[in-house]
Parts: structure tokens; C-alpha cells; sequence
């Protein structure tokens, strides 16, 4: 079991489809490894034992019975921990909130769970997705070297996919906080179009510049990772209507026509400003009165 979590997240998808390993198994072996590591590179800032081990159950469970709900099912995954988790507090980087508990789940965390996905923790961050982490929380740590840097506000996330303690991970990109720590850690990350993914019950820094993907050691657990956290969200006004299409098997499976350059181009066109208008008043509800706009890197 040691080269388990060599594994990518489709990898250790099929491995467990395949009968070769059970969720529970897979899940107890990267538990393992974050006791031993993560003492050193304080990558997450809650570990969901528990949770995880539930889920797993639960997990092999309807595998076993045919139910299969697609490539995260069952396999060990590490929320930012800005994402509402109803089962975990949520601190956002800060020891303000250290006892805040949501109840609830954004809704980047309802579709990985309806999508049967293994919630091993919560990932360490800078404080409110700004530039710095608070002084009495320690920062993660880069595990290529801790004198190199680890990126910015998902650099839990980061630290997290490079040293295995996660095959997926979720990311918020401000100003660069999914592919700064992507980078700086030797990982994959994917900052979405704006209006991609929902924002609902994440914890906001921009209301116009945030945007949430994911974080993995693939381009194609991306793929895998965006397909079920994609899509229009009701709670969040600001997300496209288009439908999402099959990142991890459509590529190459329609052939282009003549006028399909023109069509995408008027939609996409459609989208923007639909999108930008729902956006200024979703900031303009959202904003206090007398607040002044206020948008950061992070």
C-alpha cells in the first residue's frame, strides 16, 4: 500500500472501480500519511477523520452495489478552507473564526459530495485570502524545500496535492491564489472562467474577481474536478447558463461546422454581458450601505 498515494485522482478512481481497493483503504492509507507529514508541512488546518471515514463507508457501500457516481466517488479530496463545510468549521485563515461552524455547504461542496467524494480536511490559508497568513497560524510549507515559497492564499491546497496528501483539492483565484501555489508547488491548477463555477457560501474577497477551481497532479482530475463543480447555481445570480460541457471525455467528439466560430462567439459575447450585469447588482446588493468598492489580490 505504500505507493497508494503515487496515484492520481483518476487513477485511484479506477483502481478503486476496479476492485483492486476500497475507498475505506484508500482513504485510512492517506489519513496515515497526513499524521506523519503534516506536522511539518501544516497543510491542513482541520483533518475530517471521521468524516472521511464515513463517507468511504458509505462509499464502498454503493460502489459495491453498482452505483457508481463517476470518477470522485469514493476518493480522498481537501476543501480550501473557505468553502462553508456543514460538517466542519470553517476558518478562513483566521483565529477569529476558529469555532465557526456554517451548518451548511457551499455549493462547490454539495456537488463534490453529491458526486460521492471523500472529504479528508479542511486546507490551510492565508488570512481572508489576502497576501499573508496570521502570525499565530503557521503557514504551510513548500515540500520540494521550506526555504522556497508555496504561493499565496491556496497554498494549503497546493502543498497538499505536491507532498500527496490529497488527490484533489479546491483552489480561489483572486489575483493568482490558484496558480501561484500551483506553480510554486509543481501541481495543476485551473483557474476558471469567471461565472463558471459558483460562489455561493465561499467566503468572498472579490465579489467580481473571485473564482473557484480546482487543484490536482493532472490535467485530467482537473477535467474530472471541474465537470461536477461547474454549472448555473441559483444562490449565486453570477454564474453562466451554459451548459457544462464533458471536459474529461468530450474533447474531439463533434466535429466543428461552418458558422460554429460566429455562434460560440455571439454566446459567449451573450454571456459576458449577462454575466457583468448580474454581477454589478449582485456586489451592489451585497455591499453595505456607505461601503466603499474594494478589490484585492489574493
Amino acid at each position: 500500500m505504500t505507493g497508494l498515494h503515487e496515484l492520481t485522482l483518476i487513477e485511484a478512481s479506477t483502481t478503486i472501480r476496479a476492485g483492486e481497493v476500497s475507498s475505506v483503504e484508500l482513504t485510512r492509507h492517506l489519513l496515515d500519511r497526513i499524521a506523519r507529514h503534516d506536522r511539518e508541512l501544516k497543510s491542513y488546518a482541520t483533518v475530517t477523520a471521521e468524516v472521511a471515514t464515513a463517507q468511504a463507508e458509505q462509499a464502498d457501500e454503493e460502489i459495491g452495489r453498482g452505483e457508481s457516481k463517476g470518477p470522485l466517488h469514493g476518493v480522498p479530496f481537501g476543501i480550501k478552507d473557505l468553502c462553508a463545510t456543514k460538517d466542519a468549521p470553517t476558518h478562513v485563515g483566521s483565529v477569529a473564526l476558529r469555532d465557526w461552524n456554517p451548518g451548511v455547504d457551499s455549493t462547490v461542496v454539495a456537488r463534490l459530495r453529491e458526486a460521492g467524494s471523500v472529504f479528508v480536511g479542511k486546507l490551510q490559508m492565508t488570512e481572508g485570502a489576502y497576501a499573508v497568513h496570521h502570525p499565530a497560524i503557521d503557514p504551510p510549507v513548500n515540500p520540494w524545500s521550506a526555504e522556497h515559497w508555496m504561493g499565496v492564499s491556496s497554498s494549503g491546497s497546493g502543498v497538499a496535492m505536491a507532498a500527496r496528501l490529497a488527490y484533489g483539492s479546491l483552489g480561489i483565484d483572486t489575483g493568482g491564489s490558484i496558480r501561484f501555489p500551483s506553480h510554486a508547488c509543481g501541481v495543476i491548477g485551473l483557474k476558471p472562467t469567471w461565472g463558471r463555477v459558483s460562489r455561493a457560501g465561499a467566503f468572498a474577497l472579490s465579489e467580481t474577481l473571485d473564482h473557484i477551481g480546482p487543484m490536482a497532479r493532472s490535467a485530467a482530475d482537473c477535467a474530472a474536478i471541474l465537470a461536477v463543480i461547474a454549472g448555473p447555481d441559483l444562490d449565486d445570480p453570477t454564474t453562466l447558463s451554459a451548459p457544462v460541457p464533458d471536459y474529461l471525455g468530450g474533447r474531439g467528439a463533434r466535429r466543428r461546422h461552418p458558422g460554429d466560430a460566429d455562434r460560440a462567439r455571439r454566446g459567449l459575447l451573450h454571456d459576458q454581458r449577462r454575466s457583468r450585469r448580474n454581477g454589478d447588482d449582485h456586489a451592489r446588493r451585497r455591499r453595505p450601505a456607505g461601503a466603499r468598492r474594494r478589490d484585492s489580490a489574493g
